[in-house]
């Protein structure tokens, strides 16, 4: 019986693992010209479990490598575009098997190897379509896209990048429109920084990878990066016209659109030196010129805090443009450009900003000041107004008391009057009752025969 360990060359295979000798070169362990399946090597297949399979069909596991980051031949021969190599380190696969097996499961059997083979990762977690996708050999990514799986398509190396991100970045438009074809969900997967394909395209500047994607699917614009920057945000920022132009095409209010600091494409793109880029957001909605961010700064306050004299004198042409807006520090356009460095580009902002009526905070806050005494005086006024009606109030309900209250003894005086004229009524009545008719002697007499009346 057999060891699973064998030697292959001069290598030390034990556990598994092949050591170099220090004279060796790795580069030169085994030539690109030379076959797997010739009489002069070892009849041997490499996948990413470390399958060896031999002449007589039997699987043994060892992990030979070529070069310094443990690339296989298969991504040798994919980063130098040799297709003839790669069709050749995947076709000896068939000729290695040849008894094995038969039918349907030799068919498999060859399928789950060549994946595995194509799969296979160097030190820096790439596989050989990647390495093929970098440096834009299309027609080795479309042998590898063959035999390449969902786990190949999809798999990230350790900067977090796939094969359709890493051509997306190089700008090789061929191969873009080749993976997405092939898989079109490709578009939507992330990089670094949850970066999607547009995102990266758009930073770069690849006005054809950019166009091809948004036909693929527009929903990419939805998707910003992990700091809220989207793909028009970083397009902006470098300057890229056409592709501002594109996108904006696509989604007009995606210049409206704020990142986590509350910048626009427009804050974005001042801080550059395209004013035609400037111009293109401004043309899609002037009002996002007085739009701040989370500081309270203007596009007109980070043109002044950049130097970018072109780009101010293009905003303060805008009738939108408040040339004395206030940052969230209380400092207008002017105070910024006055706390610059002297040169030529700070003194022609100060004198372009002047001429369209730029003033210091503190000169702003005078007539504010002035504007808060008065209407303080006239608090104070009103304060006085209302504690004089308070008083006036308070002495007319003491006088409506007092008229009351003589109104009562008015009343009751009038009834005492009464009373007495009644009672004197009363008792001259009850005296006429017993009073007699000429006197009240009774001697016989007539009363008024002793006097004389003419």
């Amino acid at each position: 019986m057999s060891s699973p360990i064998e030697d292959v060359g001069n290598g030390d295979l034990e556990k598994g693992l092949a050591t170099r000798t220090p004279s060796q070169n790795p580069l030169a362990e085994t030539p690109m010209s030379q076959s797997p399946s010739s009489a002069n090597a070892p009849a041997l297949v490499l996948s990413n479990s470390g399958k060896r399979i031999d002449q007589a069909g039997k699987k043994k596991y060892v992990k030979k490598v070529t070069g310094r980051l443990n690339d296989t031949e298969l991504h040798l021969a994919a980063q130098k575009g040799d297709l003839a190599a790669v069709m050749q380190i995947l076709k000896d696969i068939d000729s290695q098997m040849v008894g094995t097996l038969t039918g349907a499961d030799f068919d498999q059997e060859v399928a789950e190897i060549r994946a595995s083979v194509v799969n296979e990762v160097n030190e820096l977690g790439e596989t050989a379509l990647y390495a093929a996708a970098e440096k834009g050999h299309i027609d080795v990514v479309n042998e590898l896209l063959k035999y390449a799986n969902k786990e190949t398509l999809t798999k990230k190396n350790r900067c977090m990048f796939d094969p359709l991100h890493i051509a997306v970045t190089q700008g090789h438009h061929a191969i873009v429109q080749v993976l997405l074809d092939h898989d079109p969900g490709l578009s939507k997967t992330i990089g670094p920084s949850n970066a999607t394909p547009l995102v990266t395209a758009a930073s770069r500047g690849h006005t054809a990878v950019v166009n091809e994607l948004l036909s693929k699917d527009c929903s990419l614009l939805e998707v910003s990066r992990s700091n809220g920057k989207n793909a028009l945000h970083l397009a902006a920022r470098q300057g890229h016209v056409d592709i501002v132009e594109a996108l904006l095409d696509k989604d007009p209010q995606l210049a409206r659109r704020t990142d986590k600091k509350g910048q626009t494409a427009l804050h974005m793109a001042v801080k550059g030196v395209n004013s035609e880029v400037v111009r293109l957001l401004l043309e899609a909605d002037a009002a996002i010129v007085m739009l701040p961010d989370k500081f309270g700064s203007t596009a007109l306050h980070v043109a002044t805090r950049k130097k970018r004299a072109k780009i101010v004198n293009e905003l303060l042409r805008l009738p939108d443009t408040h040339v004395n807006a206030l940052t969230r520090d209380h400092k207008t356009a002017l105070d910024i450009a006055e706390d610059l460095p002297l040169s030529e580009e700070s003194s022609d902002i100060k004198e372009c900003l002047c001429h369209y009526g730029a003033v210091r905070a503190n000169e702003l806050n005078q007539p504010r000041d002035e504007l808060r005494k008065t209407v303080t005086q006239i608090k104070n006024d009103v304060h006085f107004q209302l504690e004089q009606t308070k008083r006036t109030n308070k002495n007319v309900y003491g006088i409506a008391k007092e008229l009351r209250k003589l109104h009562r003894e008015g009343i009751n005086n009038a009834t005492n009057s009464v009373t007495v004229v009644a009672v004197l009524f009363a008792t001259v009545a009850f005296a006429a009752i017993f009073t007699v008719p000429g006197g009240d002697k009774d001697d016989g007499r007539a009363c008024g025969c002793e006097q004389c009346f003419f």
